[in-house]
C-alpha cells in the first residue's frame, strides 16, 4: 500500500510537470457533432487544452457549448472546461442578416441566421434565429450531455488565461471571432500577451466558384464564420498578435472519401464510431485542417504572406469578406496586420494525425 501511494504521488507530480511545460491552446468554435477532432488533434499533439468555448455562428453559442460538453463526455475527458461565449454578435443578428440577404442575395448557409424551422428543428438540426437560449435536445446525436458549463461569460476567462500564461497560450477560432474580439477589447494587452491566433475563415477570389457549380460548391466557397460577426473579425485580425494564421480557400483541400472511412472504422473508438456514424463524405474537414495547420507549421506547404482587412460596411455586397493588400497599396488611415494565409498542407500528415487523434491514446490519462 505504502509503495503504491508512492507511485500515484510520483504519477501525480510527473504529470503536473508535463501539464507546466506543455504548449496551451484556447479552442473556440461553434460546436456540434462533428466538431470533436479540433480538440482531439491538440491532446494528441501534447498541447494542454486550457478549455473550450463555444460562440455563435452555426447555430447559438449555448447550444455549441453543450455539444462541448457532450463530446468531452464521449472520451472521459470532462476535467476540460466548457466556458460559454457571448449569445449575439457585436452588431449582426438575425432580422439584420435576414435583410442584408434581401439585398444582396442569399447565402448557401447561413448558420445561426437560417430563419426559425420547427420541424427541422424537431427533427435534429441545431437552433437558428429565435431565442438564444433555446436547446433542441434532438440535435445532440452523440448524447445529450450531463456535465455543467465552467462558465458563461468566456471573453473574461480568456483574458484570465492570457494574463496567466503570458506568451504561452494559442487561441484557435473555427466559428465566429466575436468572444476573441470582446477579449481583445476588455484587454488591450491580450491579443500581445497571447501566443497567437489561428482562424479558420477568410475566403479570397472565389466568386466564380460561388456561381458555376452547385450549391454545396458555393456553400464551400463561402465564409459564414467571418461573415457571422464581420466587425468581431475587423477587430481580431487588427489585433496585436505576435502573428495570426489565417485559413481560408485551403481549408477545402481534403474531404473525407470511403477508403479514409474505412480506415478509420478499425481505429475502434468512440470517435472513430462517431466519425463514420455522422462526418459523411460531403464535406471538407475545414476546422481539422486549420487545427492542424496551427499544431503543425512545419507540415504546411504552400502560405502566403499579406496585410488584411475586413469589410464592414452592412451596406456592401462583401460585408464580411476579408480583403487582402500588399504594402505598397495598403489603405494609410488604418493600420492593418500581416497574416500568414495557408494555402496547403501535407496531406498525408493530416490523414495520419486524424486518425491518430481519434485513437484518443491520452483521453484515459487526461482527467486522471
Amino acid at each position: 500500500m505504502h509503495a503504491r501511494f508512492i507511485l500515484t504521488i510520483g504519477s501525480v507530480v510527473a504529470q503536473t510537470a508535463a501539464a507546466a511545460t506543455a504548449p496551451k491552446i484556447i479552442i473556440d468554435n461553434d460546436w456540434n457533432l462533428n466538431a470533436y477532432i479540433t480538440f482531439l488533434l491538440a491532446i494528441d499533439a501534447g498541447w494542454e487544452v486550457l478549455g473550450l468555448v463555444g460562440d455563435t455562428a452555426n447555430t447559438w453559442s449555448r447550444q455549441a457549448s453543450l455539444h462541448a460538453l457532450a463530446l468531452l463526455e464521449i472520451g472521459g475527458m470532462s476535467c476540460i472546461p466548457v466556458h460559454k461565449g457571448a449569445d449575439y454578435p457585436l452588431l449582426n443578428t438575425p432580422e439584420l442578416f435576414q435583410a442584408w440577404e434581401m439585398l444582396y442575395g442569399a447565402l448557401p448557409f447561413q448558420g445561426v441566421f437560417k430563419e426559425y424551422n420547427a420541424t427541422a428543428e424537431a427533427s435534429g438540426r441545431d437552433p437558428s434565429s429565435g431565442d438564444p437560449s433555446r436547446i433542441v435536445p434532438a440535435a445532440f446525436k452523440e448524447g445529450v450531455p450531463n456535465t455543467t458549463l465552467a462558465g458563461e461569460y468566456a471573453a473574461a476567462w480568456m483574458v484570465e488565461q492570457v494574463r496567466k500564461y503570458p506568451g504561452e497560450v494559442l487561441l484557435y477560432s473555427g466559428g465566429a471571432l466575436t468572444n476573441v474580439a470582446l477579449a481583445t477589447r476588455m484587454d488591450p494587452e491580450f491579443a500581445s500577451l497571447a501566443k497567437g491566433l489561428v482562424v479558420m475563415g477568410g475566403y479570397v477570389d472565389v466568386m466564380m466558384l460561388q456561381v458555376t457549380g452547385s450549391k454545396t460548391l458555393a456553400d464551400l466557397n463561402s465564409d459564414i464564420n467571418l461573415k457571422s460577426d464581420p466587425e468581431a473579425a475587423k477587430i481580431a485580425l487588427n489585433a496585436d498578435f505576435p502573428n495570426i494564421t489565417l485559413v481560408g480557400n485551403g481549408a477545402n483541400q481534403y474531404i473525407p472519401d470511403q477508403h479514409f472511412h474505412d480506415q478509420v472504422s478499425r481505429i475502434g473508438s468512440p470517435y472513430s464510431k462517431l466519425f463514420n456514424d455522422y462526418y459523411g463524405t460531403r464535406l471538407p474537414t475545414w476546422d481539422e485542417l486549420a487545427m492542424f495547420a496551427g499544431l503543425y507549421p512545419e507540415h504546411i506547404e504552400n502560405s502566403t504572406s499579406f496585410l488584411v482587412d475586413v469589410d464592414i460596411t452592412w451596406s456592401s455586397p462583401y460585408y464580411g469578406n476579408i480583403r487582402p493588400y500588399q504594402d505598397l497599396l495598403k489603405p494609410r488611415a488604418q493600420s492593418l496586420r500581416s497574416v500568414n494565409y495557408v494555402n496547403k498542407v501535407n496531406l498525408a500528415a493530416l490523414k495520419d494525425a486524424m486518425k491518430s487523434a481519434m485513437k484518443c491514446r491520452r483521453c484515459v490519462a487526461l482527467c486522471d
